[in-house]
């Protein structure tokens, strides 16, 4: 009888056309999470004339996303790992564009905040899905690059807002910007034909026929008849795909280090990513320069995303992150002062590649220290309470202008919690307790 290890397979594949799609299609749903998030950072000063809105009260409607991805982040990431993760990911593109969409047609702060607010539900719970999937089918050598790559869709979203915004806003308004991010609506039937489903829910599901058609796409050079069994990597332990799992097997310290890494990460990045425009404008600079100054943070994070995982690969995930906060927390620091207008705009790329880049090689520093069995849950978590730290992020730079202090303060309190990061970051172990086994006798599941 001719039995397969699923889990060997990926590992040790060469890199093939169903890596690219894998990577592609993934790539191109988070590109309309980071426009989601820079158009808050577009929209909101134009909200604050029209709706004649102070800093706090703008500062609490751009959280309404944020709330909404908490939630998401936790439902739909526990869920993926129970009835799989494409349908769960078509299922949160379908409520995120739609409502984002309904968005433009708001006319007043209540139904803005409340469509914002269901459409964070499928923001919050595609992110993790998107890099558990793509880490799962991810050769071992190339995971950390391959994941990053993926996610610096993400910054290419926000580099979209920024130029769209710049371009379209003047003539259109803020609306034009919500409406563009209902696109994805007319991409669900292509996105349900080429996206693949967790190659590990199918063996567990015991769709083997399905599960047999993508491996021979990893490795052209295996073949498979009706007596040939699927196996995946022994688990140590049993783990339901709950969140207590995530404290167990040594794994306790490291998932609340995590979730404090998470919590700081996200709390810059969405104050950062609402509120950068304000910010430059405080400082003197105009609305223009202030949308380019949003350009060169996610330029920035496109370079530190793409690059941080390349150097991951090399090294490790953790002196990558360590690096870039540290490096983020200083240039944050030397904004609030004068400089030459190419230097601000430096310093605002290296804060972009800190503030996302770090949040990106976060998530794939999670995809690969969770297990199989958990790992949707294990991201899925941590996101979620990031995303407390990201409705935090918005509303106490709200706060922080509304108080009209010296602009060099705003921009260190934003700096100071990538600092976090970097201790947290330190203190995680590097691996999760061991996820498999040597075996004397394969484990095979029966079709």
């Amino acid at each position: 009888m001719n039995t397969v290890n699923v889990n060997d397979v990926i590992d040790q594949a060469k890199f093939t056309p169903f890596h690219s799609n894998v990577v592609f299609w993934c790539l191109l749903i988070i590109l309309f999470d980071g426009y989601d998030l820079a158009i808050n950072g577009v929209a909101l000063p134009l909200l604050m004339q029209e709706w004649s809105l102070s800093a706090v009260q703008a500062g609490m409607l751009a959280s309404t996303a944020l709330a909404g991805m908490m939630f998401g982040a936790m439902m739909f990431g526990t869920l993926a790992d129970k009835i799989g993760r494409k349908k769960v990911i078509l299922i949160c593109v379908l409520i995120f564009s739609g409502f984002t969409f309904a968005g433009g047609f708001a006319s007043n702060p209540t139904e803005f905040g409340v469509l914002r607010f269901l459409a964070g539900l499928g923001i919050g719970g595609v992110m993790p899905n998107l890099v558990a999937l793509t880490s799962e089918y991810a050769p071992a050598r190339l995971r950390a690059t391959l994941v990053t790559t993926m996610f610096s869709g993400y910054a290419v979203g926000g580099v979209m807002a920024a130029l769209l915004g710049a371009w379209l806003t003047p003539n259109f308004g803020w609306e034009i910007m919500f409406f563009i991010a209902g696109i994805p609506l007319l991409l669900l039937p292509i996105l349900w034909k080429f996206l693949p489903e967790s190659l590990t829910f199918l063996v567990k599901a015991k769709q083997d026929k399905h599960a047999h058609a993508i491996m021979q796409r990893l490795d052209t050079s295996l073949s498979f008849n009706v007596e040939t069994k699927l196996e995946l990597s022994e688990v140590k332990v049993a783990e339901p795909a709950f969140v207590s799992s995530l404290f167990k097997q040594g794994r306790a310290a490291s998932t609340l280090l995590f979730w404090l890494a998470f919590f700081m990460c996200l709390l810059t990045l969405y104050a950062l990513g609402s509120w950068l425009p304000k910010l430059m404008m405080a400082a003197g600079y105009s609305l223009g320069n202030s949308l380019m100054f949003l350009l060169a943070m996610n330029i920035g994070a496109v370079i530190g995303t793409v690059g941080g995982g390349i150097l991951a690969d090399k090294f490790h995930l953790k002196p990558v992150i360590i690096s870039l906060c540290l490096a983020g927390a200083v240039a944050l620091s030397l904004l609030g002062f004068k400089s030459p207008q190419p230097v601000i705009y430096f310093l605002v790329a290296v804060a972009g590649a800190s503030a996302i880049g770090g949040q990106i090689l976060l998530y794939s520093y999670v995809a690969q220290y969770y297990p199989l069995t958990v790992r949707s849950t294990g991201i899925g978590w941590a996101s979620a309470v990031g995303r407390s730290g990201a409705i935090v992020g918005p509303i106490l730079i709200g706060m922080l202008l509304g108080m009209e202090l010296p602009h060099q303060i705003n921009f260190m309190a934003v700096g100071f919690p990538v600092i976090i990061v970097a201790i947290a970051v330190a203190l995680i172990s590097r691996k999760s307790a061991p996820e498999a086994l040597p075996t004397s006798k394969p484990v095979a599941l029966k079709a």
